[in-house]
């Protein structure tokens, strides 16, 4: 089977400095993988890469999504083609809603395939089933983005978008990072509900919290730039309990 994803001897980063280095990686339809690491070790480069980025480079190596070369498209037309990805530090819109901008975000996709936009009745449908998805109150649509959101209303108004565009291959940035237990909990359940044979997702996490609730089914360890280790979940206890130290080539 031709993987959804599939990275080969990726060499890339930023300012001329490489920070990925010869890196391969490959997921299926369906599957779950998970990238920890230590800081600087290229987790956000690999993500930054996949979405395009502008200032970072990719200096050799290949990605091909659903059989397309990745590197030849521009980042609209990743997302347009499925890529979404969930970032560490949600930035704040002020003056856009969150429904103006996935009324806008959902129907460019839509455009992009050659479908009809939404109309209203039917966008308001989708956003009312999503928001019960991921127990938010009714009234979170209406106010502007991240705008004077505490970092857990960040966080899950990232999966709520990603439930919006239903993605087929969703990258989560330390999606997990300054959330307490039960907005972890939330974010957790809402990937879950989105979990399918078609659909995959890449999560990049320091910590094992997250994996427990979401269990990947692929574990890879990224150090300098290159994955080192790939497993199951043994590699996430392995880490908490001793250390990336522990991980060897």
């Amino acid at each position: 089977m031709t993987p959804l994803l599939e990275i080969k001897n990726l060499t890339a980063g930023i300012a001329g400095k490489e920070i990925l280095k010869d890196l391969n990686l490959s997921i299926a339809a369906g599957e779950v993988h998970a990238i920890m690491g230590p800081n600087a070790a290229g987790k956000s480069t690999l993500g930054a890469v996949l979405t395009g980025r502008p200032d970072y480079q990719v200096f050799s190596g290949s990605i091909i999504y659903k059989g397309t070369n990745l590197l030849e498209m521009k980042p609209e037309e990743r997302a347009w083609a499925g890529i979404f990805m969930s970032f560490q530090y949600p930035i704040e819109i002020p003056g856009v809603s969150i429904t103006a901008l996935m009324k806008a975000a959902v129907n460019s996709k839509l455009k992009a395939a050659g479908k009809d936009e939404l109309t209203p009745g039917e966008f308001l449908k989708l956003m009312k089933e999503k928001m019960a998805l991921l127990k938010m109150r009714p009234d979170f649509a209406k106010r502007e983005v991240n705008v004077g959101f505490s970092g857990g209303e960040k966080k899950r108004s990232e999966i709520f978008q990603m439930a919006m565009l239903d993605p087929t291959l969703s990258i989560l940035d330390e999606t997990d990072s300054g959330l307490d237990v039960d907005a972890l909990k939330i974010v957790a359940d809402g990937v879950n509900a989105l979990r399918s044979t078609e659909k995959s997702t890449l999560i990049i996490t320091h910590y094992k919290r997250l994996l427990e609730l979401i269990k990947p089914d692929v574990v890879h360890v990224l150090r300098d730039g290159r994955i080192i280790a790939t497993g199951g979940f043994e590699i996430v206890d392995k880490i908490e309990n001793e250390g990336y130290d522990s991980i060897n080539e």
